[in-house]
């Protein structure tokens, strides 16, 4: 059977990439312990050193595709982590301004800054169009109030991408996209969720969080699935990798 990686859409240079990727795995003992946090900070900031979260803020979608699957081979927390630098600053890379992109995509590709993605909530779910999070004008900039739940990333993140509702129509066309800070004293983890595949996982709660708009006000539903748009391959391609090793095993 043809391998995989020899197949006529991928070229030299992404076989190279599954090469240092594996590579990289095998050197590491991928085994989950027992502090989630502690650990995706870890794999982070090796991910970074080793360059391979550049792929997150500036790979093709084919590039981004292999190292979901080989991570995800060997190590289901590897792949989180990986994935959510790229899920978490998905939105500045692809909206954001020269200064937004300039302050934080070298920071998440080097590891120093860890990203979150928050658009589902407690009341709606995932569903983009009904958001009810409040985002008002204040100053120079906006606040934020409300919260978020199943937010991947959020005991840890330095940055997140936020929806919230800015009012400029109704349903999909009042979102925008914004920036917050981890740090920020109006943002709080109100709940960890514990799941079956351990990762950093919470409800988050925003009280006045200083927010910095990503884009256009209302151009946020188009900012989340453009977004996700670009990393949706990327999930099959990590399943993948979890049903080569299960075969394996």
């Amino acid at each position: 059977m043809t391998d995989w990686l020899d197949w006529p859409f991928f070229e030299p240079a992404h076989r190279d990439l599954a090469a240092r990727l594996k590579q990289w795995c095998n050197e590491r003992d991928l085994h989950h312990g027992t502090n989630v946090d502690e650990e995706c900070r870890s794999l982070v900031c090796e991910l970074g050193a080793a360059s391979l979260l550049e792929l997150c803020t500036e790979g093709d979608v084919r590039s981004l595709a292999i190292a979901r699957s080989t991570l995800a081979y060997h190590s289901g927390l590897a792949d989180f982590a990986f994935a959510m630098q790229g899920l978490g600053s998905g939105a500045i890379r692809l909206f954001g301004s020269d200064e937004q992109k300039s302050a934080w995509l070298p920071r998440v590709a080097s590891g120093e800054a860890i990203a979150a993605f928050a658009l589902t909530q407690p009341e709606s779910g995932r569903g983009g169009a009904n958001i009810p999070m409040a985002a008002r004008a204040d100053g120079d900039g906006w606040v934020l109030d409300g919260e978020k739940s199943y937010i991947s990333n959020g005991t840890i993140a330095d940055v997140l991408t936020v929806f919230g509702r800015t009012g400029e129509g109704q349903g999909s066309k009042g979102i925008s996209a914004f920036i917050v800070r981890g740090d920020d004293p109006g943002l709080a983890v109100a709940d960890r969720i514990e799941v079956v595949a351990p990762h950093p996982l919470a409800r988050l709660r925003f009280e006045r969080a200083r927010a910095e708009l990503i884009g256009e006000p209302g151009a946020g539903f188009r900012t989340a699935m453009e977004t996700l748009n670009l990393f949706r391959v990327t999930v099959g391609a990590a399943a993948l990798g979890f049903a080569r090793r299960a075969r394996d095993e």
